[in-house]
């Protein structure tokens, strides 16, 4: 199943899911600015799946939960020099590698035994909010699960790169001209 969907400008409030066809699958709800917590609803408005940043993990782990609140993974980030990589952990189910060459928006995500499970992309132009589209092959994975996986990746990311700006911009040089 191939979908596309997108954060709206200011990472708040709802955006349509859409099959590849332009028929609403579902909504994304991002709740507000402030918080990265978001919710994935289907075609008839009921609560899918959501997730969130784990306040003591420092925003480095995040919890895909179903519709009752029930944990489905838990996505990390994995250290590496020459790519994006992550990883999800999704129980019974197995772990799953999240990964991208460093200065691509095309994500493959892979189980234990390496078989594609889906692959994702960004789709959006510079200075805009994130749009993605999503092409999901895995019996194991709900796409509504992996809108809520490719969220986090790009939550993580966004606050990586905050991060790493904030900490060059406050970095105090004297005699730097």
């Amino acid at each position: 199943m191939e979908l596309y969907f997108k954060e709206n400008f200011f990472s708040t409030g709802k955006s349509p899911i859409l099959e590849a066809s332009g028929i609403q699958a579902g909504t994304l709800d991002m709740k507000h600015m402030l918080s990265s917590s978001l919710s994935v609803l289907d075609s008839s408005g009921r609560k899918v799946c959501s997730d969130s940043s784990r306040l003591l993990s420092l925003g480095r782990k995040w919890d895909i939960t179903d519709g009752r609140g029930n944990i489905l993974g838990v996505l990390r980030p994995r250290f590496t020099l020459l790519a994006k990589k992550y990883e999800y952990d999704a129980g019974r189910r197995g772990i799953f590698d999240i990964e991208s060459p460093l200065l691509s928006k095309h994500y493959t995500i892979r189980d234990s035994s390496d078989a594609l499970a889906a692959e994702f992309r960004q789709v959006n132009g510079w200075l805009q909010s994130g749009a993605f589209r999503l092409r999901n092959e895995s019996p194991m994975l709900d796409s509504f699960e992996l809108i809520a996986v490719i969220m986090g990746v790009h939550e993580l990311q966004r606050r990586n790169h905050m991060t790493g700006s904030t900490t060059e911009s406050q970095t105090y040089t004297p005699n730097q001209f």
